[in-house]
């Protein structure tokens, strides 16, 4: 039989025993922290305090922006606070919290992306249906029902995966609690449960993709029967950003979550976790702010305004 014991702790990755390359994990993270802090707090203010854009897409994006901006909490400044104390623990329930709040923002951010899909399919494919198929009602009930909706798959994915037990230690392979490393520690014959959930969460994550493929391939063929090459161009800059972000967002997951298969070093792991937690909370700011004229306007009110200010 397996040796089951009880877990009150877990160890996560650190990146290194030297405390020189500590602190300067601490300093790269910092950046990339306040990188993300700065660009998404920045959408946010514009957005709000900008009329002109009080539309379902930016209301969106601005759902969009808290979800990153909550994304990078969850993660980013536990394994600073490690590196500088020089220390790998988190508690159990740290560990628990940490789960459901990475699955929930992280599903909060996808379901967000289709309902993008479905605003930009629904404002170039039936314009004249827009405004009463996309109000201000049917945006809020939209969203809301995103945000409830995860909350109860994430309760549940985070239950199913820490109710096993676990026989193989408490060494977690990663810079913060992740669900394919915890697996690996649980015992052989108690997590099937969760492979079965992990597959219908992989069910769900298909279904919302290919209804993202769908609603581009329609977006694409009435974009292209637009005969003003002015209004291709508008219709396609108002696409192209969110579709890159949808690129990177499922590109960078899907590379991580398959990686397990390989047998791959801690460091490749970290470098690789980088990658798909902390890189697009980072550059989605960035991408919807350079292809965006409207949001680029605002935004350089904005900072032009608390320049004036501060003068």
């Amino acid at each position: 039989m397996s040796n089951q014991t009880t877990v009150t702790e877990f160890l996560l990755l650190g990146f290194s025993d030297v405390r020189e390359l500590q602190i300067l994990h601490f300093l790269v993270f910092l950046l990339l922290y306040l990188i993300s802090l700065l660009g998404n707090l920045l959408i946010l203010t514009a957005i709000a305090l900008d009329h002109h854009l009080h539309t379902p897409m930016y209301f969106f994006l601005m759902n969009l922006s808290i979800l990153d901006l909550s994304s990078v909490s969850v993660t980013i400044p536990k394994s600073m606070a490690n590196s500088l104390m020089n220390t790998r623990s988190i508690s159990y329930s740290g560990c628990v919290i940490q789960v459901f709040l990475l699955v929930f923002f992280a599903s909060t951010d996808y379901a967000i992306l289709t309902i993008m899909a479905y605003d930009r399919y629904v404002a170039i494919c039936q314009p004249l249906y827009y405004e009463t198929v996309m109000n201000r009602r049917a945006c809020v009930q939209m969203a809301v029902s995103a945000w409830i909706s995860v909350i109860l798959y994430s309760a549940v994915h985070t239950g199913n995966t820490l109710a096993t037990s676990f026989c193989r230690g408490n060494v977690v392979d990663q810079f913060f609690c992740e669900i394919p490393q915890l697996l690996k520690l649980a015992c052989s014959d108690s997590d099937l449960s969760e492979v079965g959930f992990l597959i219908f969460s992989l069910f769900l994550c298909l279904s919302c993709f290919v209804f993202i493929i769908v609603s581009y391939v329609q977006i694409f063929t009435t974009v292209l029967r637009i005969p003003s090459e002015q209004g291709r161009y508008k219709a396609f800059s108002t696409c192209l950003p969110h579709l890159i972000v949808v690129s990177l967002f499922v590109g960078t997951s899907t590379f991580a979550y398959l990686k397990p298969i390989f047998s791959s070093p801690s460091v490749r792991n970290l470098l690789v976790t980088v990658l798909y937690s902390v890189l697009p909370p980072m550059m989605n700011p960035i991408i919807y702010s350079m292809r965006n004229k409207e949001l680029k306007s605002a935004l350089n009110k904005l900072i032009g305004w608390r320049l004036f200010i501060k003068n």
